[in-house]
């Protein structure tokens, strides 16, 4: 599977209306909208681990501009 079979099969999934909803609930469970900071530094390190993995799928969703060949 290519880098863009990747991109599109998150794509597909996750844009869906069910895709939407464990989005946003994942979004509002993982510390996108809140800050990861916790006086353990383990569990800020845990929270921002678990931050990363959402970024990681917005990130697979979102539209790419072209790559330019010269």
């Amino acid at each position: 599977m290519t880098p863009e079979d990747l991109r599109s099969a998150y794509k597909f999934i996750l844009e869906s209306n069910d895709g939407e909803v464990i989005m946003e609930d994942l979004e509002l469970r993982f510390h996108i909208h809140a800050p990861v900071f916790s006086n353990d530094p383990h569990e800020t390190a845990f929270r921002d681990g678990q931050r990363s993995v959402v970024l990681f799928m917005q990130n697979m969703i979102k539209d790419r501009p072209p790559i330019k060949e010269e």
